[in-house]
């Protein structure tokens, strides 16, 4: 199947209408690559090689562009596998859950969920609102995972490792980019099987909750119509294989919009678009309900 999201490199400026911005079209098994004629500083610290390879200098101390790396402190890794389990069904909801609704879902006595959920809002991993109800009746308690402090689940955790070795492996191969986009796709369509989904949600908002849950700490930009990733889990294996990692995670998120009803062929990805993070944006039909 033929992949034509976009992996565009930014302009010196990080403004994605910048005239120096050169669009990679993917299209399996063939790379296609236009408007990538010399090399062009974008940033201090960050040079795009052409064809559009991203490199890291020295950071030194100037102000980081694009997104900081997800560091896993040692406070939130001392929860207890029962609590981790909790967590990470919280994270993989699509809606707000009640402690009964967590108890049915994980097999568990209402009260031990309950105290799970309330020691995930102590630890600000999780957030509690009253539900509204009709009529009389105390209202339930609803519990929602932090967009603050959100602690990525195992999905990422285990395989972070892992992640170096098959991008060393995938950049030796005679088509990387095209690798990675495919790795990335099956990668993502991995993904979307875990996801409960419930309501009416566009492919858009389900596919910046996935991100959301495995770490890239989105943020949409309503003018804009697209999404900064502030976050990336695998920066540390972008730094050493950037053109890898970012055409895997290309790849990823053309494939959840897939899986969601949306047109992942529309999808566009601008590693380190601007200062804090990376930039998606989405076709119409993916930010439709």
């Amino acid at each position: 199947m033929a992949v034509s999201a976009s992996l565009i490199p930014s302009g010196r400026s990080g403004a994605r209408s910048s005239t120096s911005q050169a669009t990679v079209h993917i299209v399996a098994p063939v790379l296609a690559v236009r408007g990538c004629t010399e090399k062009s500083p974008i940033t201090p610290f960050l040079l795009i090689d052409w064809p559009c390879q991203i490199q890291f200098t020295t950071l030194g101390s100037v102000k980081s562009v694009g997104p900081t790396p997800v560091r896993y402190d040692t406070v939130r890794q001392a929860l207890t596998p029962a609590r981790s389990r909790v967590l990470e069904s919280l994270q993989k909801s699509e809606e707000p859950v009640t402690a009964s609704g967590m108890a049915t879902s994980l097999g568990l006595h209402a009260n031990t969920a309950r105290e799970h959920l309330e020691a995930l809002v102590e630890r600000g991993l999780a957030t509690r609102s009253q539900a509204v109800v009709r009529g009389r009746g105390r209202p339930a308690l609803r519990y929602a995972p932090s967009a603050e402090l959100r602690e990525p689940d195992t999905r990422v955790r285990e395989y972070a490792t892992l992640a170096m070795v098959l991008a060393e492996q995938i950049s030796r191969s005679s088509h990387p980019q095209t690798g990675a986009i495919a790795a990335g796709r099956t990668w993502g369509h991995l993904l979307t099987k875990s996801v409960t989904r419930s309501g009416r949600a566009s492919a858009q908002r389900r596919t910046v909750r996935l991100l959301a849950d495995i770490g890239f700490d989105p943020v949409d930009d309503a003018i804009e119509h697209s999404v900064v990733l502030r976050r990336c889990p695998f920066l540390d294996v972008a730094r050493q294989q950037s053109q890898i990692v970012c055409s895997a995670h290309l790849g990823m998120i053309s494939a959840a919009v897939d899986d969601f009803g949306g047109n992942g062929d529309a999808v566009q990805l601008f590693p380190f678009g601007e200062p804090g993070g990376c930039i998606v944006t989405f076709g119409p039909s993916a930010r439709a309900s």
